[in-house]
């Protein structure tokens, strides 16, 4: 199983609110208007991550899973600042999802089975730099199906749980 892969069913047992056998159960930071923080402590690695859900899906009779958008640091490994959606479908292989923050900056990312994230690490920082700055998030891209799929974040609580985050995990 690739790290990545790893990484997107671990999302999902967050987001479900159950953890891996292994794993500690992950503790709330805080609230933060549109943003949760969570950390999970596992002997001396952390992992801190803060999620939130689109406050709009286009097209709205589309019966989907879970849709989670997510930013994590783990202190192992020294990853910071990795951006990843589930989205509550498989997406259409070999497609790509477009994330667009206020209208003026783009990222584009891979797509994996329900999951996508950045094409290249490089544009972690760039994007949550952008996220952190920015209003709202509008993610598109198309299901397994055919079916084009946007989906509306707001971006407000972003920039202080993404403080929570970082202090929890260590990272500026």
């Amino acid at each position: 199983m690739g790290v990545r892969t790893f990484f997107s069913l671990l999302a999902v047992f967050f987001m479900l609110g159950t953890v891996a056998a292994s794993a500690a159960a992950p503790e709330l930071l805080g609230r933060y208007r549109d943003w949760d923080a969570f950390v999970i402590s596992d002997g001396g690695n952390k992992t801190c991550y803060m999620r939130s859900v689109p406050l709009k899906t286009e097209p709205s009779n589309v019966k989907r899973g879970d849709i989670v958008l997510f930013v994590t640091h783990r202190t192992q490994g020294d990853v910071s600042n990795e951006v990843s959606i589930l989205t509550g479908y498989p997406y259409k292989e070999g497609s790509s999802v477009s994330a667009e923050v206020d209208g003026s900056t783009s990222f584009t990312l891979f797509t994996q089975g329900d999951g996508a994230w950045l094409e290249r690490a490089a544009d972690e920082a760039a994007m949550v730099k952008a996220m952190r700055a920015g209003q709202r998030l509008i993610v598109k891209g198309v299901s397994q199906r055919g079916t084009r799929t946007t989906d509306r974040y707001s971006l407000s609580g972003f920039t202080s749980a993404h403080k929570k985050i970082g202090t929890a995990c260590g990272v500026q």
